[in-house]
């Protein structure tokens, strides 16, 4: 059994004239990302490898979220589409069993989803945790089970 955190970027700012690829974390944006990291901790996960986009904000989530794990930027995760964030996964060592990806909507929750079924929204610092049954090269639409799902603004926990 593998298992998957797609996590959301906290919350960012929005200031005229910065690219979007630049945008930072606002203070609670901040707050919220190392939250998500201790939420995740506090679950008993370990991830062992966080796939995260180039972009300033979702950097900044994974650092704050993760500082004890090396980060691996895929720049095919900013503004991908949930084919595309699966193709990231694909690629993952085979012996790993816990993997962050963190990214942006309306791609990572389109990927939670898709992977898991559910309804639920997906805010800035939210995270989903999905098991998976296959490996990590033949992961597909379908194949996940949720099992927690937490957002930094309701601190809702469970599926």
């Amino acid at each position: 059994m593998r298992t998957l955190i797609v996590l959301r970027h906290a919350k960012a700012a929005h200031l005229p004239g910065l690219a979007d690829r630049e945008r930072p974390l606002t203070g609670r944006g901040e707050r919220d990302a190392a939250r998500a990291g201790e939420e995740i901790r506090g679950a008993g996960l370990r991830p062992e490898a966080v796939f995260c986009s180039p972009a300033v904000r979702t950097r900044r989530t994974a650092e704050l979220a993760f500082p004890e794990l090396e980060i691996s930027y895929e720049r095919e995760i900013y503004e991908a589409y949930p084919e595309e964030l699966l193709d990231v996964l694909r690629r993952a060592d085979p012996g790993l069993g816990t993997v962050v990806l963190c990214g942006h909507n309306p791609g990572v929750h389109e990927l939670a989803l898709g992977l898991a079924g559910g309804d639920y929204g997906f805010r800035p610092g939210a995270f989903a945790v999905i098991e998976l049954g296959a490996p990590w090269a033949d992961l597909h639409l379908g194949e996940g089970r949720l099992v927690a799902r937490w957002d930094p603004h309701s601190g809702e926990e469970g599926s």
